[in-house]
Order: structure tokens, then C-alpha cells, then sequence
């Protein structure tokens, strides 16, 4: 793997100077205005921009002192950009939030009113694109992710700027992603993922990507739902092992997403990535540093929500940095000296 100067730039000023990558992630939409909704009895059409992006911006202002980056979203998100600490870096996401949602195969779509060009305007250091994706969807299916992703990797590198993939896996017959059968296919599922978009031809230069265990079935885990063996899809042993392989056919930086765990569990999974000896160069954390803020946001406001964020939101994201300190340096996963 080989890096432009200025994808090197771009990404040296999203990682910190041990080349780990420890950002978070406030691009939620969608997810959010729901969970906004949600928490002041409100119907979703109620929710405002003014609340969008008031939330953002506490969580940006607040968090990315202790951040090497920060993932946003440019319908709600830029204020929240500006908001951003000093030195850190910025990502911004392409995509369309909930496309998901309308069609079995999961097609993606992007934001129609922006392009690569704009998103380097705008001041981001990456793209980022969300993709669902699982390699036992039809042939035809993935023929055309597959040269969505082309094109896309082939703007970043015309605009000179770093291209960072997540790929969310699913049930390619439509079955419960939260069950236990689909818990043992997804090792194949997020393992299939990764040496696919390794390939040069996607111009990829940082996967971002579920751990490849869900740890509600990790027999005895902190995140163990179950109540015996029989509810486990894998044992501890067995959980690092999926690690180890799935890390093991990547030939690029990847980095970890946080899939709306909590906190605690988030944690346990990096201690199980540094366990198994993964080579993994950091996180993209959203949900498991902020989350709870919502409710607290929805019920009590902004100012109850910074002091949420100033204590228990900056304990949770120093949690984080304190277990990707086994990470490795991303260019060294790319092979190049810096």
C-alpha cells in the first residue's frame, strides 16, 4: 500500500502521534432524532435542526480534547465541526442516512447535493461511506457494491483524500442480525467483508469495521445475554480466535466501530482485539461515549447534557483511549515509513 502526500497528511492529522487512530463518531441521523424523540414524548417531525445541532456540537466541543478525530454529518454536523478542539481531525460522511431501509439488498445511496469535491471544501481530512454488506448476497447484488465503492475510492484519490470504508453486515434472507444463528455466521460475514475491500481496486485506505463477534454470545463475557453454554455462539477462546482470522486477511488499516454497545462492552471487545494480538490501528467510537446523553438531553436539556459529557462522557471516551493503547500504528499496517 502506498500513500499520496497529501492522504498522508490528511491522514496523520487524524491520528495521534502513535499513528492510532481514536476518534469519535457523531454522524448518527436518523438514530438520533429518533433517540431525541424518543426521550422528550415527542413525535420525530418535532424534532429541530436547532436540537440536531445543538446535540452535535456539545458532543464535539466537549469530547475532541480528548479525540485524534471526530466523525460528522454535513446536514447537522458542520457547526458541530467548527465546535471541534484544535488539532483534531475531521471526517465527514457521504452517504444518505436510512437508505437501509428501503430495499431488501440494503443498496447504498449518497447525499445528492455533495460530492468529494465538497467534502474536501468543507474542511474533512476523509470521507467516510457506510456500506451494508454481506458476501452471501446474490452475485448481482454485490456486483453493484462493489462498483459503487470503485467509484467512490476513485474521487477520493482523484481529490487527493483518504477514503475510509464501513461495512455493517446482515442477514442476506432477512433473518434477526440479533439472534443467535446470525451470531454464528457473522465471523464469515465481517472476515468475507474484509479481504474483499482489501483489494487494491477499491482504493480503500482505512476499513472500518464491526468487531467479528456479536458479545451478547460470548459464554461468559461481560456481555453475555444468555443464562448457559446452550445461549453461547462461541466460547472466549473461541471469540479471540474469529478476532486473530478476520484480522489476518486485511492488507489495510482498519480501525473498529462501536455498533452501539455500551461503554463497558465496547471496552471488552478492544481488550479481546489486544488479547488475540490483532493489528487493528484504533477505533471510530460514537455510541458507547455518548449515548446515554440522549435521554439526559431529552429530559433535562443542554445544560444537563454538558455536565453529563463533561464527567461521565469524558470518562467513557478516556476508557476507550486507554484500551487502544496495544493498537498498531496504522502505517505500519500499510507498510509505509513516515
Amino acid at each position: 500500500m502506498s500513500l499520496s502526500a497529501g492522504k498522508l497528511q490528511h491522514m496523520k492529522a487524524l491520528s495521534n502521534s502513535a499513528g492510532v487512530i481514536a476518534a469519535a463518531a457523531m454522524d448518527q441521523r436518523g438514530s438520533l432524532t429518533k433517540g431525541i424523540a424518543s426521550a422528550k414524548g415527542i413525535p420525530q417531525s418535532e424534532v429541530t435542526d436547532q436540537m440536531m445541532e445543538e446535540f452535535k456540537v456539545a458532543v464535539s466541543r466537549i469530547l475532541t480534547p480528548h479525540a485524534s478525530a471526530i466523525l460528522l454529518d454535513p446536514e447537522w454536523g458542520l457547526p458541530a465541526a467548527a465546535a471541534r478542539a484544535k488539532g483534531t481531525g475531521l471526517l465527514l460522511a457521504y452517504e444518505k442516512t436510512g437508505y437501509e431501509a428501503t430495499d431488501k439488498h440494503r443498496m447504498p445511496d449518497l447525499l445528492p447535493h455533495l460530492s468529494v469535491k465538497r467534502i474536501k471544501e468543507m474542511g474533512a481530512d476523509a470521507v467516510k461511506i457506510l456500506l451494508y454488506y454481506t458476501p452471501y448476497s446474490p452475485s448481482d447484488v454485490n456486483d453493484i457494491k462493489h462498483a459503487f465503492i470503485e467509484r467512490i475510492g476513485a474521487e477520493c484519490e482523484a481529490y487527493d483524500i483518504p477514503f475510509f470504508l464501513e461495512f455493517v453486515g446482515y442477514d442476506e434472507n432477512g433473518a434477526d442480525e440479533k439472534a443467535l444463528a446470525y451470531a454464528q455466521k457473522k465471523p464469515s460475514v465481517v472476515k468475507g467483508s474484509m479481504l474483499e475491500f482489501s483489494k487494491p481496486q477499491y482504493k480503500v485506505d482505512v476499513l472500518k469495521v464491526e468487531v467479528p463477534i456479536n458479545p451478547a454470545f460470548v459464554e461468559g463475557s461481560r456481555g453475555f445475554k444468555g443464562q448457559s453454554s446452550a445461549d453461547a455462539a462461541y466460547t472466549r477462546a473461541e471469540a479471540l480466535d474469529h478476532f486473530r482470522d478476520c484480522a489476518s486477511v486485511a492488507t489495510k488499516p482498519f480501525i473498529y466501530l462501536s455498533a452501539g454497545v455500551t461503554n463497558e462492552v465496547f471496552i471488552e471487545n478492544l481488550e479481546f482485539a489486544a488479547e488475540s494480538g490483532t493489528d487493528y490501528s484504533g477505533v471510530l467510537c460514537g455510541r458507547a461515549t455518548w449515548l446515554d446523553g440522549v435521554k439526559i438531553y431529552g429530559q433535562q436539556g443542554l445544560a444537563a447534557l454538558e455536565d453529563w459529557l463533561s464527567t461521565q462522557g469524558v470518562k467513557n471516551i478516556e476508557a476507550v483511549n486507554e484500551a487502544v493503547k496495544p493498537a498498531t500504528a496504522w502505517w505500519v499496517k500499510a507498510g509505509i515509513t513516515v
